[in-house]
C-alpha cells in the first residue's frame, strides 16, 4: 500500500506538469512573510514592466526591472533526459538538498516533501520550456501552491558565491602574478 501511495505521489509530481503550479512565491525571513503572485512574476517576465507589490518591492530595493526580466527569461541549457537521470542520483540529491534548505512548500520544508518537488519542478519545467530551463518555467511547474524563499539562507549562499569570487579574483590578481612566469613581485 505504501508503495502504491509513493507511485501516486510521484505521479503527481513529476508526471502533470500543468495540474499543479505555484500560485505564489513566499519571502521568508523569520516571522517576516510577503507573498508575490507568480502571475506578477510572469508579467514581468514577458512585459519587463512589473506590477503590483513586485513593483513595490522592486523599487524600494532600487533594481532595474529589466535586469530582474532578463534573469527571470535567463535560459538554463539542460537536456531533460539527462537532467531527469541527474537528479534521481546521489549528486543530483545532494545537491537538491542543499537547493532544498533555500526553497521549499511553504508550510512543509522537510527534505521528504521539498526535494521532491524541486526535483518536479526541473523536470517538468523542462518539458514546458523547449531547449532549457527559466524562473518562471520552474514556478509554472512547481508542484506547490506556495514556494517559500528563505531570504537568510539565499542571502548566505549569495555571500559565500561572493566570497568565493572575491578569492578567485584576489589569487588571479595578486602578488603572486610574480611566481607566474618567475619574477620576483
Amino acid at each position: 500500500m505504501a508503495l502504491v501511495a509513493s507511485i501516486g505521489i510521484a505521479g503527481q509530481f513529476c508526471f502533470s506538469p500543468s495540474a499543479h503550479a505555484a500560485k505564489d512565491v513566499a519571502l521568508v525571513s523569520g516571522a517576516f512573510r510577503r507573498s508575490i503572485p507568480v502571475k506578477e512574476i510572469e508579467h514581468l517576465a514577458k512585459s519587463g514592466e512589473p506590477i503590483g507589490l513586485l513593483k513595490n518591492l522592486l523599487s524600494l530595493s532600487g533594481q532595474d526591472p529589466a535586469d530582474v526580466a532578463k534573469l527571470l527569461n535567463q535560459k538554463i541549457d539542460l537536456p531533460l533526459v539527462l537532467t531527469s537521470r541527474l537528479v534521481s542520483t546521489r549528486i543530483g540529491d545532494a545537491i537538491i538538498k542543499r537547493v532544498a534548505k533555500i526553497i521549499y512548500p511553504i508550510y512543509t520544508p522537510q527534505a521528504t516533501v521539498s526535494v521532491p518537488a524541486i526535483r518536479a519542478g526541473v523536470v517538468n519545467g523542462l518539458q514546458l520550456e523547449e531547449g532549457g530551463l527559466t524562473a518562471v518555467s520552474f514556478l509554472k511547474a512547481y508542484p506547490n501552491d506556495v514556494m517559500a524563499v528563505n531570504l537568510p539562507a539565499l542571502f548566505a549562499v549569495i555571500d559565500k558565491a561572493q566570497s568565493i569570487a572575491g578569492l578567485v579574483k584576489f589569487f588571479s590578481d595578486s602578488p603572486l602574478d610574480g611566481l607566474k612566469d618567475g619574477s620576483k613581485p
